[in-house]
């Protein structure tokens, strides 16, 4: 019997990661992939674009929140809603920033099975590192409410490097941070801006498509995409390293 499209996919999807090992390090995006915060953002942007009286004072749907705010940094942000006034800017979104954390405070739950990927990652003993263009304080926020403060061996911010994200600068620091190599480190992204900055640091990037459209995701070119961490196919992909990992410990043996 022929193997459905869907079969294939999987088998598709598994062998593009087996290829990384040894396996070394797993990096991952926080809004979006490590929680669903996206609507927490949403709402801040809605109450505070009101304020201001943003799109003559129409709310502004998911839709365009996806296509102008989703995965970017602030930097990038303030020319959008104040382009001749760079101060004012900072200050709204900023503003925005303090608002979405009073909403997201206590509110914030894993993506499902997350806490069963940080098993298999810590059980191999990988390492691992939470790469963002958010602020520090939102970063601490959400890896902390999600009880990951002691998961992560480091928290890399877009600020702190020469660009953030879509640029690779964030990714290529984490992998220096950690000292791993990027053909046994792979990255999970929810964000176009996200995964761009993967694929341009040379990394195979999972795309988590949770929110954002599957077409948008797939633009951008990640290795494959999945709807969470229960995902099959992730688990697949999972076996097959660790099939790879076993059959090089075999022949080194």
């Amino acid at each position: 019997m022929a193997a459905s499209a869907g079969e294939n996919s999987k088998e598709s999807s598994a062998s593009s990661l087996a290829r990384l090992a040894p396996l070394q390090a797993v990096l991952f995006d926080i809004d979006g992939t490590l929680c669903d915060s996206d609507p927490f953002h949403y709402l801040a942007f809605c109450e505070m674009l009101l304020e201001i009286g943003y799109n003559g004072g129409v709310p502004v749907d998911e839709e365009w929140f996806v296509k102008t705010i989703s995965g970017k940094h602030n930097d990038d942000l303030v020319s959008v809603f104040f382009p001749n006034d760079h101060e004012r800017g900072v200050k709204f979104l900023d503003d925005k920033e303090a608002l979405f954390r009073r909403l997201a405070k206590e509110q914030l739950k894993p993506l499902n099975g997350l806490y069963k990927l940080r098993k298999w990652i810590e059980d191999r003993g990988l390492k691992r590192a939470a790469v963002t263009n958010a602020p520090r304080e939102n970063a601490e926020l959400c890896i902390n409410q999600l009880g990951l403060a002691d998961f992560f061996d480091a928290l890399i911010l877009g600020s702190d490097c020469k660009h953030a994200k879509p640029y690779p600068d964030p990714y290529l620091k984490a992998l220096e941070v950690l000292n791993v190599s990027k053909d046994h480190t792979f990255v999970f992204e929810d964000s176009v801006s996200g995964i761009k900055a993967g694929v341009a640091a040379e990394m195979s990037v999972v795309g988590l498509a949770n929110r954002n459209p599957s077409e948008l995701l797939m633009e951008a070119n990640p290795t494959f995409l999945i709807k969470d961490y229960e995902d099959p196919k992730l688990w697949a992909a999972l076996e097959e390293i660790d099939k790879m990992s076993r059959t090089e410990k075999k022949t080194i043996a």
